[in-house]
């Protein structure tokens, strides 16, 4: 799957800038071929459905969360032994980069909802110093969150593969969602050079709101 550090044929943008572009393309599929719009022009693009969960403070969490936020979104679950610990560590990074910027959040949705419960997420998110403020982790209904990441987020790499419930969802791809729920950006979570490009990139979007 392509990251999202394509160069665009428009102006790239001064050293002093944060981003490779002025601007941050927009994506509608599965395949995340960029689409270089203006705001103006993306009526009709994909975006993030509503939805509804809970976090590791047993509030629920849905759409209207993260209205007029920017966010960015990965699927971990709290036992894993491979790739999630380092994706945490990584999303840890964006957390530090804007923990006093109320306008970027970010959410993580377990894949094994039925083990990690509220109490398990609390426990983890102490575990890892995440800030319940800025970073929900969630949990609830198994076919909600693997359709969230598979038909809504485009998080999985087997392309034109058709999947069913019963296959596992695991992938270490963050996806960065604009105030509209627009995805703008698609990163190598494990990647600490991808996930300083992600953090650029989010810095370059919140100026689309000034």
């Amino acid at each position: 799957m392509a990251l999202a550090s394509f160069f665009s044929c428009k102006r790239t943008v001064s050293e002093e800038k944060s981003s490779r572009v002025d601007m941050l393309p927009y994506y509608n599929e599965a395949t995340f071929t960029p689409n270089w719009l203006l705001p103006t022009e993306n009526r009709g693009f994909h975006k993030i459905p509503s939805f509804s969960l809970t976090n590791q403070e047993g509030e629920t969490v849905t759409g209207a969360t993260f209205d007029d936020k920017i966010y960015v979104a990965d699927f971990f679950f709290t036992s894993c032994p491979g790739i999630c610990p380092k994706m945490t560590e990584n999303m840890t990074l964006v957390q530090e980069a804007f923990k006093n910027d109320d306008d970027v959040l970010l959410l993580s949705h377990s894949v094994t909802p039925e083990t990690d419960s509220v109490l398990t997420l609390k426990n983890y998110a102490k575990a890892k110093g995440v800030l319940s403020n800025k970073w929900h982790l969630v949990t609830g209904d198994r076919k909600q969150i693997y359709d969230l990441g598979r038909y809504a987020y485009f998080v999985e790499e087997d392309l034109g593969k058709e999947k069913t419930e019963d296959d596992f969802l695991h992938t270490e791809n963050f996806v960065l969602v604009d105030k509209n729920k627009h995805i703008r950006g698609i990163y190598n979570g494990l990647n600490k050079t991808s996930v300083q490009q992600l953090i650029a990139d989010i810095k370059t979007l919140r100026e689309e709101y000034l």
